[in-house]
């Protein structure tokens, strides 16, 4: 790597970013919206300096490409859209890295590196607008449940795919997105890491290890409206009293899973008066962990500690599966390049799991080998505009992820990652 790459330019471009498409609640770039193509439009302008070739796929993906002396191409990966009231880095950060690693690629190599690298912004990672998240890397994967997301609607009562055709999408094209893949040979990504494990352990970076499994579940249970001043305690069918037991003891399964993670998101009675008994609680719970076998075992304790509360109320339950997706281990090669790159950057590293999911899972869900680079966020705060992470922080993990980047170029070049389209 020669002397051009340029980390303070990345932080004064984010800076720039957020002062175009941000207010005083926070970033406003809220997919398929007018703020969103201002983003995307202040992208281009930054990417016509490279001798590129930008484009938009059937999902609405933007892809830049610098044509290398091989096709296999690495791909980096990000999102330009936010959350409403969101960040100034989720996402970003990512793509701005992006660029600028662009840049020192192009002029090392005279514009003609080994391999083909590919920045995408993907389309809408966050799902704020329809409450479906990674929608353009999951029609890119092949994942996207096209009937579901047909149905989508906004606040105002927009359809999904009405919005995609107002900046140019056709919604029954989406998945032609998925040949974008078809020389991909790996595909690295950096993200802020949302949370405080780095914060905690005072160190900037972080070498990916893969994404949660999700299991996601209403659990309901069912007892008998009575009136509260009459019905004796130990006559009573409390469903509210069954599901409240399950707070405490999904705190004790997430302890027992190692690093997993179980949450209580709602909770809604019936007929929910202050003079009744509880006759129905539905509670909803989110339990996630990198180990299959582990999020199994999870979920089964989380059913038979259900089973326990209701026997004892003398009340039933039942479960609705919500929503599943898989673990997403990363390629153990790319995860150790990527270790070694924040280690010659930052002298130390850790190894960690995301919660959040990302787009990096849809695409080595595709069986693109991915690897994920985590910062650390000041506080353990994102999705708010408190987010936030020390400038020499950035400063360090674009450099680490500019040499993870070198370091896989390398890596595929020498015949490594994925050989084509599956």
């Amino acid at each position: 790597m020669d002397g051009s790459l340029n980390p303070q330019r990345t932080v004064a471009e984010l800076k720039d970013l957020r002062n175009l498409t941000g207010d005083a609640n926070g970033a406003q770039r809220v997919a398929f919206t007018p703020t969103w193509l201002t983003a995307r439009a202040w992208l281009r302008e930054k990417l016509e300096a490279l001798p590129v070739e930008v484009g938009t796929d059937a999902a609405g993906n933007l892809w830049a490409t610098l044509r290398g002396a091989s096709e296999r191409a690495l791909l980096i990966g990000g999102h330009m859209d936010s959350v409403p009231n969101g960040g100034w880095l989720d996402g970003c950060l990512n793509v701005m890295a992006g660029v600028e690693i662009l840049r020192r690629i192009n002029a090392q190599y005279q514009g003609k590196p080994p391999v083909t690298v590919r920045l995408v912004d993907w389309a809408d990672e966050e799902g704020a607008r329809f409450g479906k998240s990674l929608f353009g890397s999951s029609a890119c994967s092949g994942t996207l449940d096209v009937e579901e997301a047909r149905g989508l609607k906004d606040r105002e009562g927009i359809t999904l795919p009405d919005a995609l055709k107002q900046v140019g999408i056709d919604f029954a094209r989406v998945k032609e997105s998925g040949r974008e893949l078809g020389t991909a040979a790996a595909y690295i990504e950096l993200h802020i890491e949302q949370g405080p494990v780095l914060l905690d352990l005072d160190l900037p970076l972080g070498a990916v290890l893969g994404t949660f499994g999700v299991e996601r579940h209403a659990i309901t249970f069912r007892g008998q409206a009575a009136h509260s001043g009459s019905t004796p305690m130990n006559r009573r069918k409390d469903a509210f009293l069954a599901a409240a037991k399950m707070s405490p003891e999904i705190y004790r399964i997430a302890e027992r899973s190692g690093n997993g993670v179980c949450t209580i998101g709602s909770c809604t009675t019936k007929p929910g008066i202050v003079t009744s008994v509880v006759e129905e609680c539905r509670i909803t719970l989110d339990q996630r962990h990198l180990d299959p076998a582990a999020l199994a075992r999870m979920l089964r304790e989380a059913r038979a500690a259900g089973e326990r509360f209701a026997q004892a109320g003398n009340v039933s339950v039942g479960w609705e599966r919500l929503w599943h997706i898989e673990p997403r281990p990363f390629h153990p090669e790319l995860v150790v390049m990527c270790d070694e790159a924040i280690r010659e950057t930052a002298g130390k590293s850790h190894r960690l799991p995301s919660g959040p999911l990302h787009d990096a899972a849809e695409v080595a869900g595709a069986g693109v080998p991915t690897v994920m680079m985590f910062v650390q966020s000041l506080h353990g705060i994102s999705h708010n505009k408190i987010e936030d992470t020390k400038e020499a922080h950035l400063e360090l993990c674009v450099t680490a992820f500019d040499r993870l980047a070198e370091k896989t170029m390398t890596w595929i070049n020498q015949g490594g990652g994925r050989r084509s389209a599956q």
